[in-house]
């Protein structure tokens, strides 16, 4: 992992809070050197607090304890202003293909280290899509949510056939999405890639096992219906 060099410009104070979340992203750039540019021009007015380019290599932008520019307008679990309660790490992709396995692997460090520093729990580290839905769809549907969850590093689960299939409305609000049309499409994307259509029933008992892997309120339900978690 490079040193924290921290040099973006573009932060701001933390507005009284502390990192509870860690947002994930692709630059949407044809490099990491052209994403490092924009993240560090102080006309463009955004940030993020770490960079991993395809190849691994993992630079500080911003100082944690500040705030950074990455998130933008959205909401996670009924509060707005992520970006002061977020961490934000830009991953060198331009959106159409998967990502590296050194890029990957880097992450996982990058993401243990963070996590471990401010106590952020694998429920806490979601996709940019999760709290824009409609407006921004980073990570992408290529992105190895599963490979992280894993490792205990983010939320994933596959449903299985006799897990209940409470109302999808309700656990899409318990697990954090905002109220917006678009957030079937935001977690489809990010739990259920290129699913397509109407809602469904294997979106409802994927919700209902994700509920009980968050340990947050709404996870009884799957507890007292169906089987445990594999």
């Amino acid at each position: 992992m490079a040193a924290a060099a921290c040099p973006s410009p573009n932060h701001g104070d933390r507005r009284g809070q502390t990192p509870s979340l860690i947002v994930l992203h692709y630059t949407g750039m044809a490099d990491a050197a052209q994403a490092r540019a924009r993240l560090c021009d102080p006309t463009a007015e955004v940030s993020a607090h770490w960079l991993i380019a395809a190849d691994g290599t993992t630079e500080q932008l911003v100082c944690e304890t500040r705030r950074a520019w990455h998130a933008g307008a959205g909401a996670w679990q009924g509060r707005d202003d992520v970006n002061s309660r977020s961490i934000g790490i830009e991953l060198d992709n331009p959106g159409d293909r998967p990502f590296p396995a050194p890029q990957m692997a880097a992450l996982r460090r990058l993401l243990r280290a963070i996590m471990a520093r401010w106590s952020i729990p694998p429920a806490a580290v979601i996709a940019h899509s999760d709290l824009a839905p409609g407006r921004k769809i980073d990570p992408g549907p290529r992105f190895d949510w599963e490979g992280l969850a894993h490792d205990g590093l983010c939320l994933f689960a596959h449903p299985v056939q006799d897990d209940p299939d409470p109302d999808l409305t309700d656990s899409l609000t318990t697990l954090g999405y905002p109220d917006n049309p678009a957030r079937l499409d935001a977690f489809r994307l990010r739990h259920r890639p290129w699913a397509t259509g109407p809602e469904s029933d294997a979106d409802r008992r994927t919700a209902a096992r994700l509920l009980l892997h968050a340990n947050i309120p709404g996870e009884s339900r799957l507890r007292d219906g169906g089987s445990a978690p594999p």
